[in-house]
């Protein structure tokens, strides 16, 4: 719940994400529920710092042509920030 509650206080703001197996992520908190926090990144390469990015994490249209959203399950957050 405590993961649930500091995304909702994130939402519309520019984070950091870091989750719990090392991978970072960098974008605009546009949707928080409470299984997934939903992340718009503008660019795919530099919304992700490591080497693996999950496979399907993305998906177009439901929040607009073009855009790009990372959907995170909030059990595997670690540490968001705000930037």
């Amino acid at each position: 719940m405590e993961a649930y509650y500091n995304c909702l206080r994130c939402k519309n703001k520019r984070v950091r994400i870091m989750t719990r197996d090392g991978n970072r992520y960098e974008g605009v908190v546009v949707d928080v529920d409470a299984n997934n926090v939903y992340l718009r990144v503008k660019n795919r390469d530099k919304a992700k710092t490591s080497a693996f990015y999950p496979p399907g994490a993305y998906y177009g249209g439901f929040y607009g042509y073009g855009s790009e959203i990372l959907t995170l399950s909030l059990f595997t957050l670690l540490a968001i920030a705000l930037i």
